[in-house]
């Protein structure tokens, strides 16, 4: 299977698209707005914004959530000139990076609303800010812009995904499709040697790509403990498991399916910045979300269950990857099977993400 043609969110013409069930990304880049809105400040504080401000967000996906993380960093430069009164950037060159299949023509249909909204926000008083969006496909663990031509990069939810699914990983993990309490102790090794190796040439790239001083934040789905598992993805292993004993599903495909994702902990994070030694780590937090993070009059309001709630977040991700390894026959089933799970397990303790969020500058010396 190639994860390249995989790896990407419902489209919006979907009927579980990206765009309508991305309530979580949303609520997970509002929590990482202080790391960013400080990394900005603390960058323009050190030698100011260029004319053309450069930024690039990666792994930008489509729907609203990709123009929410860029109108935040536009707006954290102007209020950091305005407050410290420097020059303020005339323009802004917005990057936007996904991988080939992600839904470009939905996000590129966006965004005459998005720059009108953003001069009716910015632009009194005589001023206009000008803002050229580009998409950008390719893979992140490779080049995708020239050399120290950025001045600030942003990732959320997406460098937890891995090149590819670690070869001891097949047909080695049976029952479960990613860590869990089960999995032998070489799958962990397995999953986190190709994290390692990816993050590391995910940094290299990006070093090549980033001035000096420029700055990154990254926010990744991580874990607390060394064999802290995310529940969400043993709904999937259950959902999977219940299709093979109906006979919906062959026992090969079950057995060798696993999740291209890894989640690592603060402290493989920081061993592989320190290791690489391109970058140097300014800031690292953590934090919860709930998965439904409803208000209970909201759900009330749309009639839908917190069960299908989240089944529906998940499916908005995780649906072209299953669909290119078992096929569409049986999607409908598989979810319908989740949605159970999930209701079932809520009924025991919330569903919820551990987070990190870190903040990089580039050092000098690369």
């Amino acid at each position: 299977m190639d994860l390249v043609q995989v790896v990407h969110m419902n489209t919006s013409n979907h009927e579980c698209s990206y765009a309508d069930n991305s309530t979580l990304e949303k609520s997970v880049i509002l929590k990482s707005k202080e790391a960013l809105e400080d990394a900005i400040e603390d960058y323009g504080i050190s030698h100011g914004f260029s004319e053309c401000f450069k930024l690039a967000d990666l792994g930008c996906s489509s729907g609203p959530t990709a123009f929410l993380s860029v109108t935040n960093i536009i707006n954290s430069v102007l209020a950091v000139c305005e407050e410290k009164n420097l020059k303020a950037p005339t323009e802004f060159q917005v990057l936007l990076n996904d991988l080939p299949n992600n839904d470009f023509n939905s996000l590129f249909k966006i965004t005459p609303s998005f720059n009108s909204r953003l001069q009716n926000e910015n632009g009194g008083g005589g001023k206009s800010v000008n803002c050229f969006i580009s998409g950008v496909p390719g893979s992140f663990f490779t080049r995708l812009f020239p050399s120290k031509s950025l001045e600030f990069v942003h990732s959320s939810y997406a460098v937890h995904f891995l090149s590819q699914i670690p070869e001891k990983v097949l047909d080695n993990n049976k029952g479960n499709v990613y860590l869990a309490k089960s999995s032998p102790p070489f799958v962990y090794e397995a999953y986190f040697n190709q994290f390692r190796k990816d993050f590391t040439t995910f940094l290299r790239m990006r070093s090549m790509e980033i001035i000096t001083d420029g700055r990154m934040v990254l926010t990744l789905i991580g874990r607390t403990t060394s064999k802290n598992c995310n529940v969400f993805h043993d709904l999937l292993a259950k959902s999977l498991q219940d299709m093979l004993v109906e006979g919906l599903l062959n026992e090969k495909d079950v057995y060798s399916f696993n999740l291209p994702v890894y989640y690592p902990c603060t402290n493989e994070l920081k061993a592989v910045i320190e290791s690489e030694s391109s970058f140097t780590l300014d800031r690292i937090e953590t934090f919860e979300v709930d998965w439904d993070m409803r208000t209970e009059d909201e759900i009330i309001k749309s009639g839908e269950s917190s069960g299908k709630f989240i089944a529906k977040i998940y499916r908005a991700v995780s649906e072209p990857l299953l669909a290119g390894y078992f096929g569409n026959t049986c999607l409908h089933k598989i979810y319908e099977r989740y949605e159970m799970h999930t209701t079932e397990q809520l009924s025991k303790e919330r569903i919820t993400s551990f987070n990190i969020v870190v903040s990089l500058s580039k050092k000098g010396n690369n």
